[in-house]
């Protein structure tokens, strides 16, 4: 096989840095294979596919059972900020204000001053994960972090915050 073609009916991408001291394979979003190696020769490039190929195969799979957001929104805003509302007063913590935008990689962010941000595409979210991003994004008004104290604190106000954290990381954002 070439590799500078494809890779199991892949677009592949070779990036050649002398730099390196190591090289590394992911998969991208595109499902295209990237290479990252100090080493031009073919052989070593194809010789490490093929020694990681169960590992490729695997990261491919993973991105065909991504879900994808649904089109429609399925919740209002208002909804978005009842939940907040709701939880806030549960964890008994306050925030200053809370905000609503697009955003490419983020389902929400929690900021030094207490403001709450929100992805405006978590109206298109089953309720439970909704609720997973406003716990999350609420426990951040008391751990500044992603420690094992402050994935404790989302668990003791949202069981199975685990499994939605998960379920979060397979639908992609555009």
């Amino acid at each position: 096989m070439h590799y500078k073609d494809s890779y199991k009916d892949q677009n592949l991408k070779i990036i050649i840095n002398k730099k390196l001291k190591h090289s590394y394979i992911f998969v991208d979003k595109d499902k295209s294979i990237v290479v990252k190696t100090p080493y031009k020769s073919e052989s070593f490039i194809n010789s490490l596919l093929e020694e990681k190929s169960s590992w490729i195969d695997k990261q491919l799979l993973k991105l065909e059972n991504i879900s994808l957001i649904q089109d429609e929104a399925i919740y209002s805003k208002d909804f978005l900020r009842d939940r907040v509302e709701y939880f806030a007063q549960e964890m008994q913590l306050d925030f200053s204000e809370l905000k609503f935008r697009k955003m490419k990689s983020r389902w929400g962010s929690c900021s030094s001053k207490k403001v709450i941000t929100l992805n405006s595409e978590l109206t298109k979210l089953r309720s439970e994960l909704i609720d997973y991003v406003v716990v999350h994004e609420l426990s951040h008004l008391v751990h500044m972090n992603h420690s094992k104290d402050f994935h404790a604190f989302v668990e003791s106000h949202l069981p199975n915050s685990k499994k939605f954290r998960e379920e979060l990381k397979l639908i992609r954002l555009f």
